[in-house]
């Protein structure tokens, strides 16, 4: 119950804090871009290099493609029987399918698993859920608008110049280098400021005004996010023989609430911006009765 009101209670300010216009409208932009740009990297830079490398190490990535390609799948085909427009279609495309992993998935996650899960988030988002928001959701966008072209060269630009990505793979390249004291203290302090950080920012752009007649997409969006996404992943563990920690982790990130970022490209691209919104902000709330239960089930 402490960890549930550690995560709640941030969010809960930024969302009132939002609401009574306390802070510019930049404030959820500058909040990310010290995450990104700073705390996220120091906390890739000080927990990667801990990892002790081998096949397990791939359970993350694994999990995390197979959630997400499925999803997208199954998205397609139920937008297809109950005929949702191009627009929802492409909407629920981005929203449904990617997961809220590290702003979300940081706090939650470690609020069950503890700060030894930290080094395995990482992995699930950079190589999972940031690459999927670079290929795949570029390549949604150029196909549900007609405003752009996927192009790789874009992609292959966006991926090697985002700051955490950056980060993992000097991480990667220092793994057997011992840091001194004074930067571990650094880093650890920078990697600090995520969790309040992250859920301050996700309250500051909650949005929680659903658009009339859009209950169906809506519930299908969330139903496949919180309810099929985190089963697939408990599956695809089964199938592959994958179970202990590692395992718990990568079902736990499955099971996060719809990512802010592919609701802001959404809205951005045209893709039913107002419900786009709605999805995430009530994914995300959604998000914490549904990865309680998946813990308490599923994970060991």
């Amino acid at each position: 119950m402490e960890n549930f009101f550690i995560i709640i209670l941030p969010l809960l300010i930024g969302y009132a804090f939002g609401k009574g216009k306390v802070f510019d409208d930049k404030a959820p932009v500058i909040l990310n871009q010290f995450i990104i740009y700073i705390a996220l990297p120091a906390l890739i830079l000080l927990k990667i290099p801990t990892i002790s490398f081998s096949s397990d190490i791939l359970i993350p990535i694994v999990v995390a493609w197979f959630v997400m390609s499925l999803s997208a799948i199954l998205i397609l085909v139920i937008s297809k029987i109950l005929q949702f427009s191009k627009e929802i279609t492409g909407s629920l495309m981005l929203v449904a399918v990617l997961g809220n992993t590290s702003f979300l998935g940081i706090p939650m996650v470690t609020s069950y698993l503890g700060n030894d899960a930290l080094a395995y988030i990482v992995i699930y988002d950079q190589l999972g859920t940031f690459l999927a928001l670079a290929i795949y959701g570029t390549l949604i966008v150029s196909l549900y608008t007609n405003t752009s072209k996927f192009s790789f060269k874009n992609v292959v630009q966006k991926v090697i110049t985002f700051p955490p990505f950056v980060a993992l793979v000097f991480a990667l390249m220092l793994a057997e280098f011992e840091y001194p004291s004074a930067i571990i203290k650094t880093f650890e302090m920078l990697s600090l400021t995520i969790v309040p950080l992250a859920l301050v920012s996700v309250g500051l752009q909650l949005q929680l005004r659903l658009p009339q007649n859009t209950f169906v997409p809506f519930s299908v969006a969330l139903i496949t996010k919180l309810i099929f996404a985190p089963i697939i992943a408990v599956i695809v563990c089964k199938i592959f023989g994958y179970s202990g920690f590692i395992a718990d982790v990568a079902i736990l990130e499955s099971a996060m609430g719809p990512m802010i970022t592919a609701g802001v490209v959404a809205s951005v691209a045209g893709l039913a911006p107002r419900l786009s919104a709605a999805i995430v902000g009530y994914g995300i709330l959604f998000s914490f009765g549904s990865v309680y239960f998946i813990n308490l089930f599923f994970v060991a």
